[in-house]
Formats: C-alpha cells, sequence, structure tokens
C-alpha cells in the first residue's frame, strides 16, 4: 500500500488494507487470474477526481478538457450523480488508487475489482497489441504519457511557439482521435519515409497473437491491403487510419500567407503523440463490455461467494453492487457480467450434457424424459468438505492430503494444522483451482439449477452430432463422477484472451440469453415524436448493440482520396451503415479537420429525408414512415461550409451494403 502523502488519515487506511491486499491476490490466483502487480496508493477525494480526469494517470500534456472533465467529476460527486470509488490503468504494474473516505467493505470491493481488472490488463490480446508489444525498449505507459505531457509543455512554453496554436492544434487532433484503424497495432513508428511494412507478416508473428486474432482479424486480405503503405487511396480501399494519414500528407494553413504552408516540426511531434495515446486507450474502449463485466464477475464471488466481505460488510457491500450494477442506461458492469455468467452456465452445461448423452439408453430424442433432473442436480453438488470448509475439519482435511486428493493445497493445509492459516475465515486459501472450481459450479447454485433441463431439443441434437468419441457410461451417476468442473472457467479465460466487445457481442450474445434476460431494442419515433420499444427479436437486439460498439460507438470515418477534383482537397467519407451523423458535429469536426489539411476538405454521407406527406400518414396509421437515403458532401474552405449533392459512384462506395446493415463488416472477428 501507498500513500500520496502522510496524512494521518492515509496511512490508517493503508495500514488496514494491507492483509486485504495480501489476501485478494492470493484469492485471485488461486481462482485461475494471472494479474499484473498492483501498486495500490490512498488518495483524498479532490486526488481522486483530478486522477479521473487525467484518465488514471498523475501527469498528462496542459489542456482545457482535463479541468472540464474534473468539474464534471466534482460536480458528479457533489449532487449524488455518481461518486468514484476507485480508479486502476492499464500499466505492468498496474496503479490502483482508493479514495481514503470509502467504507472498508468499499475498499475491499475496490481490491478485488482490480486484481480481476489487471488480469484481463494482462492476458487479452487487444491490450497486447497496443499497451504491451514487447519491445524492452519501450516505456511503461505512465513514463510515456509523462514524456509526451513534457514534450509538449515545453512547445506550450518556447517563445518561438505560439501556445495558442499548440492549444488548437491539440484541439484538432483530440476530435479525431478515434478515427484510427482499430485493427492495426502500432508497429514500430518510424519516420512515414522510412516506413517499411514489407515484412509485417514476421512482425505480427512476433507479437505472439492467439490463433483466433489471427485468423479472424489479421488475415490474408489485411496483410495484403496494408503491406504497401504507399498504395494510392482507391474508393474500394481508403485509409482507415485518418490521423495517420493527415500526418503524413497534412500541410498547415498560414492566414497572413493565406494559403497552406509545410508543418512546423513540433506539431508534427504532437500528432504523433497524441495518436500513440489514441492507440493505448484503444483497447480500453475496445473492451469495456467485457473488462467491467469480467472485474464485476469475479469481484462477486470473492466478495459474496467466498465471503471476502465480512459478515459485518455484506450488507454494505451488496448495496454497493447493487447500485453499481443497477445504474440505468446501457450498463457496461451488468450486461457484461451478465454475459460472462451466461458463457459459464452454457459450458458448464455442455460438459453436462455431453457426460448424459453418453449414459446407456439416453438419447437426443428422449433425453428430458429418460433424465430425471433432481437426480442430476444432487450429483452435481460439491463435495460437503469441498463446500463447507471450517476449522474442526482439519483432521479430515489432512487425511485428504494424504490421499493426494488434488483439490486441496498441501501447503496451505499444514499451515492451518500449525495455526498460521485462520481456517474459518479464509476456508478458500486450502482449496486449488480444481476445489475452487468445484465448490462454485455455476449450475448448483440456486438461479441456475433448471439450466440443464431447459436445454432445447435443436441443441441437444446439435450436441450429439458433435460427439466423436464412443465412451459410454451405465447410469447417470458413473456419467456426473466424470465432470470437468473447470470447464467453465477455462472456457471464460479463452475467451478474455482473444475478444473485444463487438466480437464477444457477436458470438455470445444469443437468442437463449437475450429471451432470458429480457432485452429489447428501442429507438426514436418519426411518427410520434418519442422513443418506444422497436423489437424484441434476438437479432435485432444484437444488431443494436454491435452499432453502439462498433468504433468505440462513434461514426467510422476514412479518407477516400487526398487530391480530390484533382485540386488538393481532401475526400473523407462516412462508412454509412444506417445509422445517420450529427450534422451539426460533423460541421465543426470538418473546421478542425481543416487546421490539419490546410487546404479545404470534404466529407461524404447519406443522410435520410422524409417526406411531410408520408409523415402525416404514418402518424394517423401508427406506423413508421419510409425515409430516402440520399447522398450529400460537406465542403469547408477555411470560411464556411456549404452542401453538394453526392455523385453517384461515390454514394455506393459508402452506402450500405446488406453485410453493413448487420454491423458485421468482413474484417471484424467472426
Amino acid at each position: 500500500m501507498r500513500m500520496r502523502d502522510e496524512r494521518q488519515l492515509a496511512q490508517k487506511t493503508a495500514t488496514e488494507l494491507e492483509t486485504p491486499v495480501k489476501r485478494a491476490r492470493e484469492l485471485a490466483e488461486k481462482l485461475g487470474l494471472r494479474p499484473y502487480p498492483v501498486n495500490y496508493w490512498i488518495v483524498d477525494h479532490d486526488e481522486m477526481n483530478e486522477l479521473i480526469a487525467y484518465s488514471g494517470f498523475q501527469r498528462r500534456y496542459p489542456h482545457w478538457r482535463w479541468g472540464m472533465a474534473y468539474d464534471r467529476q466534482r460536480k458528479q460527486d457533489q449532487f449524488g450523480m455518481g461518486k468514484a470509488f476507485e480508479i486502476v490503468n492499464n500499466d505492468n504494474p498496474s496503479h490502483a488508487f482508493l479514495q481514503e473516505s470509502n467504507t472498508h467493505a468499499d475498499q475491499k470491493a475496490v481490491i478485488t475489482h482490480v486484481e480481476a481488472h489487471a488480469d484481463f490488463f494482462a492476458n487479452n490480446a487487444w491490450f497486447g497489441l497496443y499497451s504491451d508489444r514487447g519491445d524492452p525498449g519501450q516505456p511503461n505507459a505512465a513514463a510515456m504519457l509523462e514524456q509526451h505531457a513534457a514534450a509538449i509543455d515545453r512547445y506550450m512554453n518556447d517563445p518561438e511557439i505560439d501556445r495558442a496554436d499548440v492549444e488548437r492544434l491539440i484541439d484538432a487532433v483530440l476530435c479525431l482521435e478515434d478515427t484510427i484503424d482499430q485493427h492495426r497495432p502500432l508497429l514500430a513508428e518510424a519516420d512515414p519515409e522510412d516506413r517499411d511494412l514489407s515484412d509485417i507478416r514476421d512482425q505480427l508473428d512476433e507479437l505472439g497473437l492467439s490463433d483466433d486474432v489471427r485468423q479472424n482479424v489479421f488475415d490474408d486480405a489485411w496483410i495484403e491491403a496494408h503491406e504497401d503503405a504507399a498504395a494510392e487511396l482507391t474508393l474500394d480501399d481508403p485509409e482507415r487510419d485518418v490521423l495517420a494519414y493527415l500526418r503524413d500528407h497534412g500541410l498547415a494553413y498560414d492566414n497572413s500567407q493565406q494559403k497552406a504552408v509545410e508543418r512546423e516540426s513540433w506539431a508534427t511531434d504532437v500528432i504523433d503523440r497524441l495518436r500513440e495515446e489514441a492507440y493505448y486507450f484503444a483497447a480500453q474502449k475496445m473492451t469495456k463490455i467485457m473488462n467491467e463485466g469480467w472485474a464485476a464477475y469475479w469481484e462477486s464471488l470473492m466478495m459474496g461467494d467466498e465471503r471476502f466481505a465480512g459478515t459485518d460488510e455484506f450488507i454494505t457491500y451488496a448495496d454497493h453492487q447493487a447500485r453499481v450494477l443497477g445504474s440505468p442506461g446501457l450498463n457496461p458492469y451488468k450486461l457484461g457480467k451478465e454475459l460472462w455468467e451466461h458463457i459459464e452456465n452454457t459450458t458448464n452445461r455442455k460438459e453436462v450434457v455431453d457426460k448424459l448423452l453418453r449414459v446407456e439408453g439416453i438419447t437426443w430424442r428422449n433425453f428430458h424424459d429418460a433424465i430425471d433432473f433432481s437426480v442430476v442436480e444432487e450429483r452435481l453438488q460439491p463435495d460437503p468438505l469441498v463446500a463447507g470448509l471450517t476449522a474442526s475439519d482439519i483432521d479430515e482435511l489432512l487425511q485428504r492430503i494424504e490421499s493426494n486428493d488434488d483439490r486441496f493445497d498441501a501447503e496451505r493445509v499444514e499451515a492451518a494444522a500449525a495455526g498460521e492459516l485462520d481456517l474459518d475465515r479464509y476456508p478458500w486459501a486450502t482449496l486449488t483451482y480444481t476445489g475452487l472450481s468445484e465448490r462454485h459450479f455455476s449450475l448448483t447454485r440456486r438461479h441456475n439449477r433448471q439450466f440443464v433441463s431447459q436445454i432445447s431439443r435443436e441443441a441437444l441434437e446439435r450436441e450429439a452430432r458433435y460427439m466423436f468419441d464412443d465412451e459410454r457410461y451405465e447410469t447417470i451417476e458413473a456419467a456426473l463422477a466424470d465432470i470437468n468442473y473447470t470447464s467453465g472457467w477455462d472456457r471464460m479465460r479463452e475467451i478474455r484472451a482473444s475478444h473485444n466487445d463487438v466480437t464477444f457481442i457477436d458470438s455470445f450474445l444469443t437468442p437463449e440469453f437475450v429471451s432470458s434476460h429480457n432485452y429489447f431494442t428501442y429507438e426514436y419515433s418519426q411518427a410520434t415524436g418519442d422513443y418506444r420499444v422497436a423489437s424484441i427479436d434476438p437479432a435485432d437486439v444484437k444488431r443494436k448493440l454491435l452499432l453502439q460498439f462498433t468504433n468505440f460507438g462513434k461514426p467510422t470515418i476514412a479518407v477516400y482520396d487526398g487530391n480530390f477534383d484533382n485540386r488538393g482537397e481532401l475526400l473523407l467519407g462516412h462508412r454509412y451503415n444506417g445509422v445517420a451523423l450529427n450534422e451539426k458535429q460533423a460541421h465543426a469536426v470538418l473546421e478542425r479537420v481543416f487546421e490539419l489539411w490546410g487546404r479545404p476538405v470534404n466529407l461524404m454521407t447519406i443522410r435520410v429525408e422524409y417526406d411531410e406527406h408520408e409523415l402525416e400518414v404514418a402518424r394517423r396509421r401508427g406506423r413508421e414512415p419510409n425515409g430516402t437515403e440520399v447522398g450529400v458532401r460537406f465542403r469547408y474552405d477555411g470560411s464556411e461550409v456549404t452542401e453538394h449533392d453526392l455523385e453517384y459512384h461515390l454514394q455506393e462506395a459508402i452506402e450500405a451494403t446488406d453485410v453493413d446493415y448487420d454491423t458485421k463488416p468482413d474484417e471484424w472477428l467472426a
């Protein structure tokens, strides 16, 4: 535990949390997590708000955005709109900041939550792509951000550079910070003229990516599209990394000369640094649902199921988690946790069903009639010693160790026997991963006990079709005695390693999940002028969610031409997928892009227009009107935004195909 200063309260809090920190790490590792080392810091209310404003780091480049973020967080606290309990950053080691005014129960909840986050940081491939590229010379995140802060601060205070120019450049880049190629890791970035991507296959091999990521994201088509960095842009293959294109080809507009001039070297350096930060933070934006759900899942198991929250702390903790999971809107904690639990349950069910279908006389056709599911429920219950360890069980524990029962940790059992471990307080310490997985097998929880019997005939038939070996059991009891209790957790860790939010939702938001959790879509009604429930169809729910997480939930913009109409103008395109741009915001962004291009900039998009007569008919008949998709081009020349019709061949380049409407572009992981 560490403190930011010598405050008495901070010292007291740090002392009280030394044991919980140590125990939480031990429990996390026993549960199969492999987190980065974590440094915990005790901070006061104002320091916490500062850290949140700085995205979890202690120093960032000078800019007004940090003050705005700080003021927003301060007001949220002041008016009861949300208290910050902690913040943790993705680094090795990770740094977690705990607010000293938290209750002891909240501190312990935060610590268990943080340990799970640190495991996600350390083991998810997307974090590895952008945050830990295996280069021993690469500074850690805190050092990188501090170096960037120092460099930009020098430019701000350089008498030869107008501070307003630096601030205006930062504003422009920040408007475009999400216009990067999410699926291109920051391979060794050198001077653009010296860049050589011909060996990109070797570089990808050196990253040590999982097979899933290599086969489904960085496939041959992706590699071929990126092997030639200087390839000419085409309508079929635009440049997705808008910031990189503007850095390499943009100029600066000189007001005094009324023309574009070469950009100063300091400006290119600022763009490079902010772009690198955008890639660093990309992984967090791409995995928000997975990461928060992962942390909420393991926090709940440790604090509740394993009684890491003491008896006098549990009510406080339960209230804390209920408020977090119950917050309105699209809640990443709730959705993520429920998806992880669904994956655990379906994996465990698959394990159980596989064994039951191997029992003599049981087939997928008679499964529901031939099985007494009360027997299944009884046989899945954990060994009584595994389920309810207390100090009075020490003699039996020693006997289990002598018989080499792999569910028990011999070293920790001996420590308990010697009085060095409080077995009543920390029973989990004497269990191994195997023992803990049996102790917490999800299908034995009260609310999941019907999960096996509710499997559909279609799922049973599918399971039977892919049973390749001929192992058989004479009885249900014999089959269930062979259950692998680690299946669910093992599968969860596999998924944690290779997916991001889009692929996670696409792969695991099943019709069964949507139905059992009562998810639905809602949308703005042109006919009524308010929002309404639009659909409970699982396919619609998935499509709507995917739309919200594609490209961090932002419109996807790419560079289609750097010499539009042979006038040196920039042509950007909104890769339209059925959701229209906010045109007012788009106009403002074009003004920022002009700062980085130095010449007129254009943006292609598609809007949906409604006929007034059609709207009136729709209102009377209680239905939605059919709009017409119209291509438009906005152009900013440094003084005003004008609107132009979009040529048909350009509209074809950006309009949605059938695949786009399903929000599943071919570069996503299947």
